[in-house]
């Protein structure tokens, strides 16, 4: 009889021979969905917090983000004060890691005004400034969102998961062989290499304890949203590019990634997950990694869970909606990624399944 352990290096070893054959025959998905064994540990609650003062046309309500992101936490912990509320999330040892999404900029990405109030929150229950870090795939996109300014006025930490270097002894292994390139662990100047290892990030598998993951409300064309799942795994290892060969390829990496584990079976990523905030302040409902302002509308939510994939999901339903109010044609296909992130029970993808409670206005 297989124990969970057996039963999850079995299936994600699977999903990687699934998704190679997927590639060679041209099939979109790499397997259908088995209800039986399509289970997660807990029945996963949202809290969604809605203010439409929070944001208009490219300006945010610094006191709306505020009370709402106050709710939010007060309501997700069920804490009658915000600085214990924190603390049933993180502890003051741990070293916390606020994953943004950097890449779109300042309007597009992650809102510095969120980050702002985490940080703050953080402070005020007594976690140590030097325990705190923003991060991102790089130090570069930190800088041009702003992140590094925030950092420095705040005084927490900053990194680029690139720029803190690979882990040699944390990889992920897949058949699908990409070429390397400058960054990359092996990459050797003047030669051309191809491998079909990637890297962990040494900020994830030797520095971070906990992990708090903000993602704006973005598009993605192959698997609905640029949410956590993806916002989690993106810069956090090397050798990354061979992922986006095919929809099959993607979709199998993302929770692979998220589910590697260390020599006493725990996840370097799914098993830090703290907290997960999406900044639904604005939605882009088309486009993908770069901000596209005239896609992108005011929305004014925020959502709270520790359940990073039931927070996609919600993400996903809430763009489809927003393009058939927009008569926008185009709807991504909905993606088996969600489907294979609870296999390895890394969140809850049923709606059925989940609880979500709304506040505000």
């Amino acid at each position: 009889m297989f124990d969970m352990f057996n039963y999850r290096y079995i299936f994600s070893k699977l999903l990687c021979w699934l998704a190679v054959l997927a590639m060679s025959l041209n099939i979109p998905h790499a397997y259908e969905d088995n209800k039986e064994g399509n289970v997660s540990k807990n029945k996963p609650n949202i809290i969604v917090v809605k203010d439409i003062s929070s944001s208009k046309r490219w300006k945010i309500n610094d006191t709306a983000v505020s009370e709402m992101m106050k709710e939010g936490l007060l309501q997700l912990t069920q804490k009658k004060d915000i600085n214990t509320a924190w603390l049933s999330l993180v502890d003051h040892k741990d070293i916390i890691g606020i994953k943004v999404n950097a890449s779109p900029g300042k309007i597009g990405g992650t809102r510095k005004e969120v980050v702002d109030f985490v940080i703050k929150g953080l402070l005020k229950a007594k976690i140590p400034s030097e325990n705190i870090v923003i991060w991102d795939s790089s130090l570069k996109e930190l800088q041009t969102a702003g992140f590094v300014d925030l950092a420095n006025q705040l005084n927490v930490r900053i990194a680029g998961s690139k720029d803190a270097g690979w882990d040699k002894s944390v990889i992920y292994d897949s058949p699908i062989v990409g070429t390397l390139i400058t960054g990359d662990e092996e990459f050797k100047s003047g030669e051309e290499i191809t491998s079909r290892k990637s890297h962990l990030t040494r900020l994830i598998s030797q520095e971070l304890t906990r992990i708090i993951s903000i993602q704006p409300l973005i598009n993605h064309n192959k698997v609905g949203v640029s949410g956590h799942l993806v916002g989690l795994t993106r810069g956090s290892v090397d050798n990354d590019r061979r992922f986006g060969i095919s929809d099959a390829i993607l979709v199998e990496a993302i929770p692979n990634i998220i589910a590697l584990e260390d020599k006493e079976e725990k996840r370097y990523i799914g098993d830090k997950i703290a907290l997960c905030i999406t900044d639904a302040l604005y939605f882009q409902y088309l486009g993908q990694n770069k901000a596209l302002l005239h896609y992108t509308e005011p929305l004014g939510q925020l959502y709270f869970s520790t359940d990073p994939v039931a927070l996609d999901m919600l993400g996903i339903e809430e763009l489809e909606q927003q393009r058939q109010r927009l008569k926008i044609e185009f709807q991504p296909p909905r993606s088996i990624l969600y489907k294979n992130a609870t296999w390895l029970q890394i969140g809850e993808s049923d709606p059925a399944k989940r609880s979500i409670k709304y506040f505000g206005r």
